[in-house]
Formats: structure tokens, sequence, C-alpha cells
């Protein structure tokens, strides 16, 4: 079916120009404010997260948890046994396949916040559980409450239901493998061929671009803060700066190389360094600490979920959403905007996989992994404050994130080394994210399957500056990072809706045929 946003000028470019003009200029003006006036930005921001948290963050709730259950439930169905994407085959073996996915979200912070997450939950324990802070028994709860952040939930919604939609309407129906095709079901052509899809399509990649903005800045904190107890190097924004213009050079090269070169040899080579350093945790952290830390904290969480899930304290349906703005409500909208742009992704790499496989893949084996990963370098921090009171919570004091790391592979034999060797895993597991969501942005506004290098260019560069921009804010850096994701989110769960119910139609409809 024809795109006519995509045809227009056909023969003259090979850019979707309304499109580009639309989330390029949204670009134009956040950077241009900035200059003008940061305060009046940031001020802009923060008035419209609080908003977005009071009035969405129950939807966001029940969007999430309704996402995976049905998600799950699809796997019972025969029509899951069917493969996707017109290949018998699978394109990309299941080691590499697994690595582009799991990189793509985990490295959006998953060593950031593996590091900082439990020691904050363990340090300030969260108010579902009415357990004290600080105290043995806490461990459980402060890992269930991350695994929650990061687990079944969370990576569910970046394809579980929309990976299937757009995979079947793409490869089976002739439709765009873009965000309007997810509306395709509610408003039919006129989500493919009008005002309505290109809206939906401008506002899924002003959000993927929050969603990576985020990452990128909290990177640049990151390593800034380890330069400066590794060796020295003032720990002020010139060096964020430096830090983030070189991760903008690493994943727009690799980008540029496209999935089946530089994204998937980088997220290959992330996961063999993230083996490395898992293993020498188990051999020479507290391993037995670890396990059981885990196996309490899972216990904990699939105990208390459904409770964990919809947990509102006294913010009701739409009051002041309090301790969820800055954790459950912060999580989910971040996940909700890569969910569109990740489906497409996923959809890239998926061919010849099976409907169960993907929602496995995504729903309970990269949760499982993810948590286990946080637990390995969370878990270990705990451990060490447990031993010695104060070894990681007078560093991570004030919520330093960035300090939480360090004080936790310090505590290890061969810190420096190992803490050297976590700041460069930091720094690739980022580029996967920045890669593959420059690559999918640059593809969306393109009229051919493999985009312009320039505009992968643009993407990658443009997501940089987006976040020296936020960073240049000082002591704040971090909160306007989430803020900013969670005001993008908004637009992209209403396009994530249709899943729940298109899902199961196209899976129900391929068991007639299988």
């Amino acid at each position: 079916m024809p795109d006519t946003d995509r045809d227009i000028n056909a023969k003259e470019t090979r850019i979707n120009l309304p499109l580009f003009l639309i989330t390029g200029g949204f670009i134009a003006v956040f950077c241009l404010t900035a200059f003008i006036d940061l305060d009046a930005l940031s001020a802009a921001v923060d008035w419209s997260f609080d908003l977005a948290a009071t009035y969405f963050g129950l939807y966001w709730q029940i969007l999430l948890l309704a996402n995976f259950l049905i998600a799950i439930a699809l796997c019972a169905l025969p029509g899951s046994r069917a493969k996707l994407g017109n290949r018998e085959t699978p394109e990309f073996g299941t080691f590499q396949w697994g690595c582009m996915i799991m990189c793509t979200l985990l490295g959006a912070g998953g060593v950031f916040w593996a590091a900082g997450e439990p020691i904050a939950h363990f340090m300030s324990a969260p108010p579902v559980f009415g357990v004290p802070s600080g105290a043995p028994e806490t461990v459980g709860p402060a890992l269930a409450q991350a695994f929650m952040h990061w687990g079944f939930l969370g990576w569910a919604i970046l394809g579980a239901l929309s990976t299937i939609m757009l995979m079947y309407y793409h490869y089976e129906k002739g439709l765009p493998l873009a965000p309007r095709t997810l509306l395709y079901p509610v408003f039919g052509d006129k989500a493919i061929n009008g005002p309505i899809g290109l809206i939906a399509d401008a506002a899924c990649i002003i959000a993927v671009v929050a969603g990576t903005v985020g990452p990128i800045g909290f990177l640049g904190l990151q390593v800034s803060y380890g330069l400066s107890d590794l060796f020295g190097i003032p720990d002020v924004f010139a060096t964020q700066f430096a830090v983030i213009a070189a991760l903008m050079a690493l994943y727009t090269i690799s980008a540029l190389t496209g999935l089946s070169r530089g994204i998937q040899v980088l997220s290959q080579l992330n996961v063999i360094l993230a083996g490395c350093l898992l293993v020498f945790l188990l051999v020479f952290g507290p391993t037995s600490f670890i396990f059981s830390a885990f196996f309490s904290g899972y216990g904990t969480y699939l105990g208390n979920f459904f409770q964990m899930a919809l947990y509102r304290g006294d913010a009701g349906l739409f009051g002041d959403p309090g301790w969820l703005s800055p954790w459950t409500l912060f999580f989910w909208a971040w996940f909700i905007v890569y969910g569109p742009l990740m489906a497409i992704f996923i959809a890239r790499v998926s061919r010849g996989r099976s409907i169960r496989s993907i929602i496995l893949m995504l729903s309970i084996v990269a949760p499982v992994v993810s948590n286990f990963w946080f637990t390995m370098v969370g878990g270990t921090g705990i451990a060490a404050e447990l031993a010695d009171p104060g070894t990681i919570s007078s560093a991570f004091e004030g919520f330093n994130l960035p300090a939480a790391l360090l004080a936790i592979t310090q505590t290890l034999p061969m810190g420096f080394v190992i803490s050297l060797l976590f700041l460069i895993l930091t720094t690739i597991f980022v580029a996967t994210t920045g890669d593959s969501m420059s690559y999918v942005v640059a593809s969306l506004m393109s009229r051919d399957s493999d985009p312009p290098a320039a505009m992968r260019v643009f993407w990658g560069v443009a997501m940089g500056i987006m976040a020296i921009i936020l960073v240049s804010v000082g002591s704040g850096s971090v909160s306007k990072l989430q803020s900013f994701i969670v005001v993008t989110a908004v637009p992209a769960s209403l396009v994530l809706l249709p899943s729940l119910w298109d899902a199961v139609r196209i899976t129900w409809l391929k068991g007639k045929s299988v």
C-alpha cells in the first residue's frame, strides 16, 4: 500500500520531508530554547513531567500489566507457532538475535541503574513493603522492586505484542514498518496515508529520541565521575561534554555500518565483556549472597507481583504520585517511549522467528537475565554495605547514582581494573542503544530500507547534542533527563494501545493456517 507522505517528491529525494521537518524542527526548537533560556526550558520540562505522571500514571500501569498478561496468554494459542517475516529460517542466529535485543534496552541503563537502584531501595525501602530501611530483611524487597522495574512488564512493552502487529502488516500486507501501522486497526487507511499517521510517526520518533538522550546523558555523568575517581580528571561539565562527544562518534559510526556489521558486532562484544565480568563477580564476589538474594528477591517479586504493579500509594486515580514519579512511572514511561521503535527494530531482526519465540524472548528470557545482572551488580553492593556499613551508602549519599558503581567495583579484588572495565562496558552498552535507535529513526525518514548515511549521522549527533544540553543543567541533571523522558511517553503510550487486541486477532488468524 502506498505511503503518500513518503511519496512526496519521490523523484527528487529519498527523505520523508514532512516527517523530517516536524521532528527536526522539534530538535531545533529544543536546542534554541536551551540557548536562549535554559531555566525556562527546565521549568517547562518539570511542569510537563508533573502533568504526565499525575494524569497518565495509572493508565501506564494498567497498559504494561495488560500487555504482559495478554502476551503470555498468546503463547498457549496454536497460532503462536506461526513464523513471521516471510521466512522459514531466522535471518540471525539465536545468540546474535538475543544479543541485539538485550543490549538495546539493557544498554539504555543496565549498568547505571543496576548499581544504583538496588542500593537506593535498600537504603530507602519502597513503601509498598513496609519494611525498615538498611536492614537485612530489606534485601529481598529492595531487589524485588528493581526486578519489577527491569522485569516482565518493562521488557514486554518493547514489542511482545507490537512486534507481532508490525511483522504481520509489513511483511504480509505491505504496510510501512512504522509506528503509524500500529494505528491501522483503529483508523484504517487514514492511519497509513493521512495526517494521523504522520503525527504518530513524529511523536514516536521524538519520544525515542528523548528515551535515548537519557542513557547518553547518564553515561556522560557516570564516566566523568569514574575518570575523576580513577584518574583525578575533574568531574566537570567539560569532561561530561567530551565523554558524550566520544560516545556520539562511536555509536554514529556503528549505525553507519548497518544491522549486520557494526550494530551486531558491538552487541556481541558487549555481551561477551558482560559475561566475563559476571563470571568474575561470581568467583571473587559474594557468591552465596548473590544467589540467595536473587531467589529471595524473586520470591518477593512473584509473591507481590500484582500489588507492586498496581501500587498507587495515596495517589488514587489522579492524585500526586509521590514516590511513584521518580521510580515506577519514570521507568514505565522510559520503556513506553522505546516501545514503537523497538518493535520496529525487533521486527527487522526477527524474521523467521515464531510469535511464541518473540514473546518468550522479550517477556521471560530477557527479564530474567536482566534481573540476575541487577543482582550481580547491585547485590554485590548491598552485601558490601551489610558487611561494612557506609562502604556504599556514604558514596551514594545525596542520590549520587554515578558514584554507586565505582563504590561497588572498588570493593572487589583488582578494583581499579574492574572499575575501568565496567566503565568500558557501560560505554559500549549505551553505544548499542544509540546506534540501533539512530538507525531505526533514520530508516523511518527514508523511502529505502537502508537509510542514507547523512540521516543516520544527523540523528546520532542530534541525540548527543540534546544530552549535552540536559547534562549542562548541573546538579539536577539526572532528574531533568528523567523528566524529559516521561513527558514524551504520553503519545507513544496511545500508539501502543491497539496492540492489546489486534495481536490477539493476528495470532488467532495464524492458528487457523497452522
